[in-house]
């Protein structure tokens, strides 16, 4: 057993290392719990009894030694850092500098704000989480209207009040509670709906609505501040057009067309060879919403609109599937950097 101790012994003072990771190995060969030092100390069970104490003293000789090379080495690679760095090899291609852009719901979002306020309205924001008052009664809709079922919202197991908002009029509710007109503001944010994901909806998106509430506010005043967007973001030659449809919180309503531009009217998959795309709702406010927020509805009157901003962005970059725009896939992002 004696001469498997100086076998160790003759391979320890031979040890030496150059990186961290011959360190490593070092420590496992003779100072871990499966070292050879190690298997030594369970082979003492078969030392003679005659030569037990002799064989203890010089393990644990031995033991000591490996501990004091290690804490050696240990010392002498943190000293020279040339010996605890591996040289690399300059061989090797770089590794490419990427910089980040913005997401592309983002850069719509940014466009959409910036035309907005030139023409004075100014952004506000809100909670997502919502209760019933701001998101339902308060703007005019029915107890029996569809949108308060389960199937079309999201509400709060532990308070059915509480629910994620369907939509950011929500904020024109609170703005107009908080404040005293005129009002002339914006509100982006994200909203929540029920429904199942598809190439055409989604469980959450984005909207961008605009309330203007003043003395003798009108429907033209609305189609002044459409018609202005429109040109702005999509192009010059943009033509809108207004059809009749309905909301609880505006009357009279209307749906947002505009000219389809990748076709200028003449016919595409965009436009479903129709000329034209909707791009969002609008009307005037309901004067139920104003009385329910504390406004006199005979000497104030006002409109609204909202526009999704995802559809926006599909129409504007002829985007086929939302989906796209919250699967975080890096081919698509990457398309919209410098934009």
């Amino acid at each position: 057993m004696f001469d498997q101790v100086e076998k160790v012994q003759k391979e320890l003072d031979k040890a030496t290392v150059r990186n961290a990771k011959e360190l490593e190995a070092f420590r496992i060969k003779f100072i871990s719990k499966k070292s050879l030092i190690t298997d030594l100390f369970n082979a003492f069970k078969n030392v003679p009894n005659d030569q037990k104490k002799a064989f203890g003293e010089a393990l644990n000789e031995l033991k000591k030694e490996a501990n004091r090379k290690f804490q050696s080495l240990v010392t002498h690679l943190e000293t020279n850092t040339s010996l605890t760095l591996e040289s690399p090899d300059v061989l090797l291609p770089t590794i490419p500098f990427q910089i980040g852009g913005l997401h592309p719901i983002n850069i719509v979002k940014n466009r959409m704000i910036e035309i907005f306020e030139r023409q004075g309205f100014n952004v506000s924001e809100g909670p997502e989480m919502e209760d019933d008052w701001h998101n339902f009664t308060a703007l005019n809709f029915p107890n029996n209207h569809p949108a308060r079922e389960m199937q079309d919202t999201y509400f709060l197991e532990k308070d059915p009040d509480k629910l994620l908002r369907t939509h950011t009029s929500t904020v024109q509710i609170r703005l107009m509670e908080h404040g005293q007109p005129p009002f002339r503001s914006i509100m982006p944010g994200r909203v929540y709906r029920n429904e199942a994901i598809s190439a055409r909806a989604h469980c959450f998106f984005h909207q961008l609505e605009g309330l203007y509430i003043d003395r003798n506010v009108g429907f033209k005043d609305l189609k002044n501040s459409i018609y202005h967007f429109s040109r702005e973001f999509f192009g010059k030659e943009t033509q809108i057009r207004f059809r009749p449809s309905y909301f609880p919180f505006t009357e009279p309503s209307a749906e947002v067309d505009i000219s389809c531009y990748i076709c200028k009217k003449k016919g595409c998959k965009i436009c479903k060879n129709s000329g034209w795309v909707e791009i969002g709702g609008s009307g005037m406010v309901d004067p139920n919403v104003l009385e329910n927020c504390g406004i006199d509805s005979k000497e104030f009157s006002g409109f609204a609109f909202g526009m999704g901003i995802e559809r926006i962005a599909m129409l504007k970059y002829e985007i086929d599937d939302i989906r796209l725009f919250s699967e975080n896939d890096v081919r698509f992002l990457r398309q919209f950097n410098g934009l």
